[in-house]
């Protein structure tokens, strides 16, 4: 019998967004600027994905890159960005807030959880620099989110493999665990039989020729 997982593919625009679903991705993260890690598409990209495509999808909220230690004023928008979601019929939001020290914020993200909600919120590679990856699941989980993406506080997932396999032994089904980075088709089954994850996160980057004519 074979099991079968969950995959979702961050997209950065329309078409690449197109080429993830024609390609199977079960869910999409949209997101804009993926060298910054991601940050939220414009509301236009965000509706013409809702509008074009039955795959759950899930944009980033994010303003900006950088740390994960926000503003008042940038959170108000990343709330309004959520809330705008919500009225655009997305699957859900992705969300990361940490306090100065690096432990999770969890006031905001619980205002965002229950902003849109019944929306699927997940908490976004924030949780690879928290300081206590272990108190920061249970507050994660706590704050009402539904999955954790992490590479395991290393550079990859195959690379933080252990930890990434501790937490998910340790949420016992009260959060889903999703590797992220560095998840290809060639290490997938070895990731998901080391940490016996159900999710996994990968990206499709792409560069798309120009129909322009004239260049100067």
């Amino acid at each position: 019998m074979v099991h079968k997982y969950t995959l979702e593919i961050a997209t950065s625009d329309f078409e690449s967004t197109k080429n993830a679903v024609a390609g199977g991705a079960d869910r999409i993260e949209l997101c804009a600027n993926l060298g910054e890690g991601g940050t939220t598409q414009s509301l236009g990209v965000i509706k013409k994905c809702r509008e074009s495509f039955d795959v759950k999808l899930y944009p980033i909220i994010r303003v900006r890159g950088g740390d994960f230690y926000y503003t008042d004023e940038e959170f108000d928008c990343m709330m309004y960005d959520a809330l705008k979601c919500k009225d655009l019929n997305c699957d859900g939001v992705v969300i990361g807030f940490l306090n100065k020290d690096g432990s999770i914020d969890v006031k905001r993200t619980s205002k965002i959880v229950e902003a849109v909600y019944p929306l699927g919120v997940t908490f976004h590679r924030a949780f690879d620099r928290c300081i206590a990856p272990f108190e920061g699941l249970e507050e994660v989980i706590n704050a009402g989110c539904e999955r954790i993406l992490t590479s395991g506080q290393q550079l990859t997932a195959p690379e933080g493999v252990q930890l990434i396999a501790d937490l998910n032994k340790v949420a016992d089904g009260r959060i889903a665990i999703m590797p992220g980075s560095g998840v290809r088709a060639n290490n997938v089954q070895s990731l998901a039989k080391q940490t016996h994850c159900n999710e996994f996160h990968t990206s499709l980057r792409e560069l798309k020729h120009s129909s322009m004519d004239f260049f100067l």
